[in-house]
């Protein structure tokens, strides 16, 4: 039985592809992820309030990785296309994606945890519960996504998992940890005329507007079995929150 660790990552990359549309074989490496928090630093901004905590144990990623991005792309093309879903294309998926976020966001804000199970796994929302519970309403509110702010998206890590204890029929899911850039007021500076600086992050008056998110979306394409995307990992935080730790 396959279990996911959510503070952990997995490269895989396929060896063979059996005619009938399966792997072979996989190589998997892993790498551990660990952080701890600073707490002169880490639960307070600077003017003393307190920053956004968080939701999950999930790794905060901020940049694309060069070899992820070619091994997505092997991984896209040479077997997700071809064995999986023809058309498959991470444009439309980064699109969907966008729009889950916001959908997801909301429904964080508001503590619909019931409706939620339609788009997040239940084990994830069992580890989200009790933290979303302890925010404070502001702090809820700063987890509130418009797709329209998002500025940057790109998928960080592609992965295909593979049960090989089933005899009959082969098990596959295919996973995919995105990363969202996002500036809260994003469409009112827009649509004021308003030019965004390119060195915003480094800015004052923009640093506590800047979040960064990140989602792990899974779906399983087992034949005849094939379910939606949803997601089993997540986090929202501020850059700047990541550099006060240090």
């Amino acid at each position: 039985m396959l279990r996911l660790v959510h503070f952990r990552q997995t490269l895989i990359t396929a060896s063979k592809l059996k005619t009938s549309n399966q792997c072979n074989s996989l190589v998997a490496s892993t790498r551990r992820y660990s952080q701890t928090p600073n707490p002169d630093h880490g639960d307070f901004h600077m003017d003393g309030s307190r920053s956004l905590p968080r939701l999950m144990d999930f790794p905060e990623i901020l940049w694309p990785s060069t070899i992820n991005t070619l091994k997505n792309w092997i991984l896209i093309q040479f077997i997700i296309r071809p064995y999986f879903d023809r058309d498959f294309t991470i444009r439309d998926f980064v699109f969907g994606a966008k729009h889950a976020l916001q959908i997801i966001s909301s429904k964080l804000v508001n503590g619909e945890f019931g409706t939620l199970k339609n788009f997040v796994a239940n084990e994830a929302i069992n580890e989200l519960k009790p933290t979303i519970q302890k925010l404070s309403v502001a702090q809820r509110k700063q987890l509130e996504i418009n797709k329209a702010d998002i500025y940057f998206a790109f998928p960080y890590q592609v992965g295909i998992i593979l049960d090989e204890e089933q005899e009959k029929v082969q098990k596959r899911w295919v996973e995919i940890t995105m990363v969202f850039h996002v500036l809260r007021g994003l469409t009112e500076m827009r649509n004021r005329g308003e030019e965004i600086p390119w060195n915003m992050g480094t800015l004052p008056e923009y640093q506590d507007k800047v979040f960064v998110c990140n989602y792990r979306f899974k779906k399983e394409f087992t034949s005849e079995n094939e379910s939606d995307w949803t997601v089993n990992a997540l986090n929202h935080f501020k850059p700047i929150d990541l550099v006060r730790e240090k």
